[in-house]
């Protein structure tokens, strides 16, 4: 659906260049949830606006379906926006219209008739859960409503392309969650591809089906959410998951100093995460174990575990050997 090829971006400040985007290469697949994730700074808000032009790339292409959208002029850059609806973080709805009339804004714009926009803003409302708050004004709504007024007025124009820029970050966290699974809905329903950019990896976690990592400009690390959130590589990945997890990883593996034993970390996913693969492993081994910390959730719509665990007497290499050929990713921490 979208393809970056050596995509770059830079501004001139005071006479001198400042590189927002170092040169990069990537692909985001039709009907999928892509997130992009960075601190402040890292490039990611430019990265999403050049999908639309909103920002002008330095070099580079931008490919939407195979079309390049550097390259279009005027009336083919606004055709391309009507196939992309966009989220702020901020709302930006326009406070003298009504709910109704701020969906109803952008096909005013493409000349819609009325009865057409009457019966959109109609349909788009009870998508949101927001048919009973038609006459409301913006100031009258709570924020996450806002937010949902903000999502019906993207997808007025029936976009392929749904961008979504720090859309939950002014939110409290039960109406971030609210907002993210109507998002989930949206993208199972209408198909839509969805680019999110957040500095949250739970929100990642939650909604996405693949991230791309970002780091003062440069793509430092991309791939399916359950290998990045549950295997992180790069140092900025693992700040990102630490800080979702709540735990310091270097403070949690000093704390382990004084436990005896071999220390690993067992990765399950899907199915694997209920299965009782520890009590019986053990007692095929004759290890014992004693566990450290861990945590069972869901990657969007895959359930997982992640135990770290001390290994004591026993077999433990036929331990570590029956995990594996269980499916359970086994990262030693310590022998």
């Amino acid at each position: 659906m979208i393809a970056f090829q050596n995509l770059q971006k830079s501004y001139v400040v005071d006479g001198r260049a400042i590189t927002a985007l170092h040169p990069l290469d990537l692909q985001i697949q039709a009907g999928e949830v892509f997130g992009i994730i960075g601190h402040s700074g890292a490039g990611k808000s430019t990265l999403i606006r050049l999908i639309n032009r909103l920002e002008e790339p330095s070099g580079g292409r931008v490919l939407i379906e195979g079309e390049d959208a550097t390259a279009l002029d005027a009336d083919g850059l606004r055709a391309l926006r009507r196939r992309i609806g966009m989220i702020f973080q901020h709302f930006n709805l326009l406070s003298a219209r009504t709910v109704a009339g701020n969906v109803a804004f952008p096909l005013e714009l493409a000349g819609t008739p009325q009865a057409e926009i009457d019966a959109r803003v109609a349909e788009l409302l009870r998508t949101v859960g927001l048919e009973a708050h038609a006459a409301k004004y913006p100031a009258q709504l709570s924020g996450g409503q806002k937010q949902r007024v903000g999502i019906a007025r993207a997808l007025a124009t029936r976009p392929q392309i749904l961008l979504c820029d720090e859309a939950t970050s002014a939110l409290d966290p039960q109406t971030t969650a609210s907002v993210l699974s109507l998002l989930g809905k949206i993208n199972r329903e209408l198909g839509l591809t969805i680019v999110l950019i957040t500095h949250e990896m739970d929100v990642i976690r939650r909604v996405c089906d693949r991230v791309a990592v970002l780091d003062a400009g440069h793509l430092v690390e991309m791939g399916p959410v359950t290998d990045v959130f549950l295997h992180p590589q790069h140092p900025t990945t693992r700040r990102f998951v630490s800080e979702s997890e709540h735990v310091d990883e270097g403070e949690q593996l000093q704390s382990y100093a004084a436990v005896g034993g071999r220390i690993m970390r067992l990765t399950f996913l899907g199915n694997d995460t209920y299965e009782p693969l520890l009590g019986r492993i053990a007692r095929e081994t004759g290890v014992d174990y004693n566990i450290l910390s861990g945590r069972i959730d869901r990657i969007k719509d895959t359930p997982y575990g992640q135990l770290t665990v001390a290994l004591v007497g026993g077999d433990q290499n036929a331990a570590q050997a029956a995990f594996v050929a269980a499916g359970v990713h086994v990262e030693e921490l310590r022998r």
